[in-house]
């Protein structure tokens, strides 16, 4: 099993197979709107502007599980990302990452790799750096700024 295999709902809740994005390298983030991490978007949109030629692509994914900082619709999530960040990698429907209710996803990468919580995500802004071949090559903190996971992506790109 691979990420290939999964499908998704796009922030207009229609679905997409992320095998549309094989051979890509994916950096996968868990985010929200009014976190004290939302500020991250800025930095992961540079990295997009800056190796989306070159294959890689960000998929974001926003959670409403961490006290409530993902409120809104998925369209309301998409204008304010927009607007205050000018995001434009692409944009998901809300999801879980945690419980019975996570994604099967969420679940699949936590199972390729645990992090400090083990198999639970710590907290919105996690991500996971996916190479060309749909394996899940590392997790990182939400702490961890996209600036910082730019030699990883590099060496995959």
């Amino acid at each position: 099993m691979s990420i290939y295999d999964f499908t998704v709902l796009d922030a207009k809740k229609q679905p997409v197979s992320l095998a549309e994005y094989k051979g890509k390298v994916l950096l996968v983030v868990n985010t929200a709107t009014g976190c004290g991490f939302t500020p991250q978007y800025e930095g992961l949109e540079a990295l997009y502007k800056k190796y989306k030629e070159q294959g890689l692509v960000i998929l974001d994914f926003p959670c409403n599980q961490f006290a409530g900082q993902a409120p809104g619709t998925e369209e309301e999530i998409v204008s304010f990302c927009q607007l205050k960040y000018n995001v434009s990698f692409p944009q998901f429907a809300k999801i879980k990452v945690n419980g019975d209710e996570a994604d099967p996803l969420y679940k699949w990468l936590k199972e390729q790799k645990g992090g400090v919580m083990g198999s639970k995500i710590k907290w919105n802004f996690t991500k996971f750096l996916v190479d060309r071949e749909g394996n899940v090559i590392e997790r990182y903190a939400p702490t961890t700024k996209p600036e910082d996971i730019e030699k990883d992506i590099l060496k995959l790109l």
